[in-house]
């Protein structure tokens, strides 16, 4: 909807929160509540997004560089206040203003879409989102006249007895027509508990002008909710990881137990791929079909191919090809890529590294910034020594080349194609190609050397 604008409130502090983090860049599901809050909109088909800052605008718009435009409310003085702060901006619009909360991570796109169509339906001035909640402590109420229209919307802090027994409440969310709400903004006054600028007068303002307000009940609460403390926030994040992994089985993935399974909302899985218990997916994972992935692993921002089995593994930045073996206790760190059909046996670390087709790094070695090539060996308790103190060196292996055991690769170097280490050496210079490198002290026993020690 070309026409539609929204405009997104996130100037307070979060006081309940204790963080010197602002409110709305606090995560859930992986990424800040009020990126859950502009992807809604923008699914909704808001044309542009405006949102109001003030605690921390800075770290706001530099997290949010790109997806909104900002305007600083200076001075919190009521959600009235904070939306005329957007005037400037908004002069001369006479499409739809949907008015949203950047500390509400469980909204949809198809929630908000349906709210703004039938905001347009009912041809009112204003419409305002409710929903009816189990415990309505803290909320403003949806006071409703005879006919089931909107008579009034008062703060919890102002509401008398007998409105603090209504559970139907403003979930804070409006549509508006933008000359109508400006007009009215203007007119709104302080008198209040707080002392401060409420957005909700706006509706009582325009019905005394004969202007029709409506409302739309969300089909489920759970959409509406806000965030104010960390409890909230945890109820919120379990909330999304719950749709994630419902979302997942529903496209054909096995989750072995959801519980314990927990998915960041923008991670994709692929089909027939198993997830076993204790695993962590987070931020942009991508996985192929048919992988089993866990118990107790955790990846963060990796690419992993189809039919990749990993068990007990820490993964993060990294690319891992189709048919890749991981673990048990692996490690994978940052800008490694791992080439179709290798194997990273238990105990093992690579670090910014190239690992070809079908190479093996059985079990207990250190791979820093390093190339190897296909098919090769690494025996047990390999090590890349990359670091001299001040700077990092690499370590090149050829193709089809085989490094015996409990060897030192002294960086730089390189292991030419086909060639191979004696266990237990320490290469300091390049192996050329098809050649055998030993490299450790010649072997002395002394005869009857135990009897003299006693």
């Amino acid at each position: 909807m070309a026409d539609l604008t929204t405009i997104i409130l996130a100037a307070g502090k979060g006081t309940r929160m204790k963080s010197s983090l602002p409110k709305v860049l606090h995560k859930a599901g992986g990424k800040a509540m009020l990126a859950h809050v502009l992807d809604a909109a923008k699914e909704a088909g808001a044309g542009r997004s405006i949102v109001v800052v003030g605690f921390g605008g800075a770290a706001v718009e530099e997290a949010l560089a790109g997806e909104a435009e900002f305007v600083t409310q200076a001075e919190q003085l009521g959600t009235g206040h904070a939306v005329l702060q957007t005037e400037p901006l908004l002069r001369g619009e006479k499409g739809t203003v949907l008015v949203l909360c950047g500390d509400t991570p469980l909204l949809t796109g198809t929630l908000l879409k349906k709210f703004v169509e039938e905001h347009a339906a009912a041809g009112a001035k204003a419409t305002v989102l409710t929903a009816v909640m189990p415990d309505a402590t803290g909320y403003g109420r949806v006071i409703r006249a005879a006919d089931g229209t909107v008579a009034k919307i008062v703060e919890h802090k102002d509401a008398t007895k007998e409105e603090l027994g209504v559970r139907e409440i403003n979930s804070g969310i409006y549509c508006f027509s933008a000359p109508d709400l400006f007009a009215a903004l203007h007119e709104v006054g302080n008198d209040n508990a707080q002392g401060e600028y409420y957005l909700p007068d706006v509706l009582e303002i325009l019905k005394q002008k004969g202007e029709k307000i409506f409302a739309v009940a969300a089909d489920s609460y759970e959409e509406t909710l806000g965030v104010n403390s960390r409890a909230q926030l945890a109820a919120s994040e379990k909330i999304l990881r719950r749709r994630k992994n419902e979302a997942l089985m529903a496209e054909g993935v096995t989750l072995m137990d959801p519980e314990t399974t927990y998915v960041d909302v923008d991670v994709v899985v692929g089909r027939d791929t198993v997830i076993y218990p204790g695993t962590w997916l987070e931020g942009r994972t991508v996985i192929g079909e048919g992988c089993e992935i866990g118990p107790n692993s955790r990846f963060q921002n990796v690419k992993i191919g189809a039919h990749v089995t990993a068990h007990f593994c820490y993964a993060h930045e990294c690319e891992i090809a189709d048919g890749v073996t991981l673990g048990p206790y692996v490690h994978i760190r940052p800008d490694t890529k791992l080439a179709a059909g290798v194997k990273i046996g238990n105990f093992v670390e690579v670090k910014n590294s190239m690992v070809g087709e079908g190479t093996k790094l059985p079990h207990l070695s250190y791979i820093g910034d390093s190339d190897i090539g296909a098919g090769v060996n690494m025996g047990c308790g390999t090590i890349t020594v990359n670091y001299d103190g001040k700077k990092k060196f690499r370590t090149t292996v050829g193709d089809g080349a085989f490094v015996g055991c409990n060897s030192n690769l002294v960086a730089p170097v390189r292991v030419g194609d086909n060639a191979y280490v004696g266990a237990g050496s320490t290469i300091t210079k390049d192996i050329p190609e098809g050649d055998l490198a030993i490299a450790r002290a010649h072997q002395k026993n002394i005869t009857g050397w135990a009897d003299k020690r006693r």
